[in-house]
């Protein structure tokens, strides 16, 4: 969604055949098979596999059961980052491998992913040469890759970089450097590219079963959850990449065969809010290493906003839409009270919304069994493939999605589910899809009463969204083409009923605005 789609901003709101159309072309390809690939989940894992594999000539089914990134993927703390708290864990070999693969990410995604400076505030005089000494390491292993030396500010330089900061106390800080990204865009962007490339991509159209023949895996049913149109893909290759949904998948390729399955998945709920600028008027990201219970801190600008975030606490519960509570709530009210001069309270809140974690449980790789703070557990990723040959992609993070999905294909590989296997070419692909808008919400007073120009939105943006970007539903305009949702939930509410009416006369299909508007009011604690 880009400022030059607004040419057509005042064309008449009749119905429109693009989107449609391009949506019924690319079920109807379906059909075509067999495939050599089929990724079921839509996230950035999923994405980064098709990706690869259509880079490499292969044919490539993808299929998404909600909308892309709607999970995890659109839900991260929105950094392109080696991982300073590895470093703590003597993750080193994690650490290395993130920040070659942030170099590669700035390269590839140039629209979407910017060098963002770091400060951690020092109220301790023995904290400065303490994480002095670990980030000139996250230096040392960056290498070329580096963005920028790690800088020790005496406390009037920190003040200066940090406005907003809690000056009481404050002894100093050290400036260092990583990156910030839009996950949700990405998400698009890599789906854009992999239909460019040759692949199938589809959204909301759900995988409901494996096909087996003769104890092996060879293909998926799958459903349009539009229409109720079922489909059946043979592969000989179907890759898992569900995220914190992937042990479903597992389960039914054990049940198949009557084989016992252990879950891989261990779930983590992380919860983000966000304040507006004033409370933390920066260009850099504030970081706290360990706050008072050992977890981390951030204060990172964001689309003319502040995210404010984040929590790690296990959880069992897997939902499409997971709810941070009251205590997650407040203890990041709290940590950013002893940080920042003022303390936001929950009126302050524009939207709070919390994303599912898929960690590698350590007991299903052959460790020890029993409790695991999950902030203990690593984001390095597996990869395992089922005795009836079903691959499944767990753990990692956004930053190495691309290295997940190579080792992924190079496991397909050697395990001979693959005929062949080109060369990997994701390494220096450059993404050529174009940002959405960089800034959120319009400043000021609305534009003439138009609520949807006071959210930086055009019709036009939104048909475009709808042509080219995959989008169906409502939300999928308000909270990942753009990131309204994730910005100011009343303000997205409001821009809902425009929205949702230009997008159903572009896709015929119900936009499901009653849903979102349930949506948005949870996002806004109610007060929407």
């Amino acid at each position: 969604m880009t400022a030059s789609t607004t040419t057509d901003s005042l064309a008449p709101l009749g119905p429109s055949s693009g989107a449609a159309t391009g949506r019924a072309s690319m079920l109807g390809r379906l059909d075509n098979g067999p495939f050599d690939l089929v990724v079921a989940g839509g996230g950035a894992t999923g994405l980064g596999v098709a990706l690869d594999a259509a880079l490499r000539g292969l044919k490539v089914a993808l299929l998404e059961s909600h909308d892309f990134a709607k999970g995890t993927s659109s839900r991260a703390t929105k950094l392109v980052h080696g991982g300073v708290r590895y470093l703590a864990q003597g993750r080193i070999g994690l650490v290395r491998e993130s920040l070659r693969e942030r170099s590669a990410l700035l390269h590839n995604a140039p629209e979407l992913v910017r060098p963002l400076p770091f400060v951690v505030p020092a109220y301790h005089f023995w904290e400065i040469p303490f994480y002095t000494a670990g980030l000139s390491l996250y230096d040392v292993l960056a290498g070329r890759d580096g963005l920028g030396a790690t800088h020790v500010l005496s406390r009037r330089q920190t003040g200066k970089r940090l406005p907003g900061v809690c000056m009481k106390g404050l002894v100093g800080g050290i400036e260092y450097w990583d990156a910030q990204f839009d996950d949700a865009r990405l998400a698009v962007a890599l789906a854009r590219a992999a239909e460019a490339a040759g692949a199938v991509v589809l959204n909301y159209v759900r995988v409901t079963g494996l096909i087996h023949e003769r104890g092996r895996v060879a293909g998926v049913r799958a459903q349009d959850t539009e229409t109720g149109q079922d489909f059946m893909l043979r592969s000989p290759c179907v890759v898992n990449a569900a995220g914190v949904w992937s042990d479903a998948l597992r389960r039914l390729d054990a049940q198949a065969s009557d084989r016992p399955v252990q879950d891989l998945i261990r779930t983590s709920r992380g919860t983000h809010l966000v304040v507006d600028r004033s409370f933390f008027p920066s260009d850099r990201a504030l970081l706290v290493p360990r706050t008072a219970d050992g977890r981390v801190l951030f204060a990172v600008p964001w689309l003319g906003k502040v995210l404010l975030g984040t929590t790690d606490v296990a959880t069992d519960e897997l939902t499409r839409e997971p709810r941070p509570d009251d205590a997650e709530i407040d203890y990041i009210l709290q940590e950013a009270g002893r940080y920042l001069q003022v303390q936001p309270a929950r009126r302050d809140i524009r939207s709070a919304w919390a994303g599912l974690r898929p960690l590698v449980d350590p007991a299903a790789e052959g460790a020890a069994a029993g409790p695991v703070a999950t902030r203990s557990i690593s984001r390095e990723h597996t990869v395992e493939i089922s005795a009836a040959g079903l691959v499944t992609v767990a753990g990692g993070k956004w930053t190495t999605y691309r290295a997940m999905a190579q080792d992924a294909l190079e496991a397909c590989a050697r395990a001979g589910l693959l005929a062949t296997l080109p060369p990997c070419r994701t390494q220096d692909f450059v993404l050529a899809a174009a940002a959405g808008p960089r800034a959120g919400p319009a400043h000021g007073a609305q534009r003439g009463g138009d609520v949807l120009g006071s959210a930086g939105l055009t019709p036009a943006m939104i048909r475009h969204a709808a042509r080219h970007e995959y989008a169906r539903k409502v939300e999928d305009v308000l909270a990942r083409r753009s990131r309204l949702l994730f910005l100011d939930a009343a303000l997205a509410a409001r821009a809902a009923p425009d929205a949702a009416r230009i997008l159903q006369s572009e896709t015929g299909v119900d936009a499901g605005l009653d849903d979102f508007l349930l949506l948005a009011r949870r996002y806004g604690l109610g007060m929407v």
